[in-house]
């Protein structure tokens, strides 16, 4: 073989392999391109959902904190009722003493009128009617 085909033979396998680097060398760096965009919409993917992930922890935190106050509220109004509730049994045994008191008077001054059945007992359970307002017991 001539020397002058083994150089044309040498000189085209070094432009081929020259070729064949350069399209790896570009292939690569379109894939690094490529690998990058992606790693950008994750990182945008990634602050939105973040941003909707706080969004929906500040939202149930403020329910949370909403059912609290409607709580305390409640237990509040509970209170309240309660405390007038013992206000007004307290009162009722006030009335009561006051009527036991003004009974025995009665008995002592007018026997024979205590005992002809016009004066009314308040020792006799008295039974709320509906719309006297009064607490219910459960």
């Amino acid at each position: 073989m001539e020397t002058w085909v083994i150089i044309l033979i040498v000189v085209v396998a070094i432009v081929v392999l020259l070729a064949l680097a350069f399209a790896l060398s570009k292939r690569s760096k379109v894939s690094k391109l490529r690998n990058r965009e992606q790693a950008r919409e994750h990182l945008q993917e990634a602050q939105i959902r973040g941003a909707q992930a706080e969004k929906e922890q500040a939202l149930a935190e403020e329910q949370a904190a909403r059912a609290r106050r409607e709580r305390a509220e409640v237990e509040e109004r509970t209170r309240i009722a309660e405390q007038e509730a013992r206000e007004r049994a307290a009162r009722a045994g006030e009335a009561r003493s006051e009527a036991d008191q003004l009974r025995a008077k009665a008995e002592k001054l007018a026997p024979d009128l205590a005992h002809d059945g016009q004066t009314q007992r308040t020792d006799v359970p008295h039974t709320e009617h509906p719309g006297d307002g009064g607490a219910t017991r459960r």
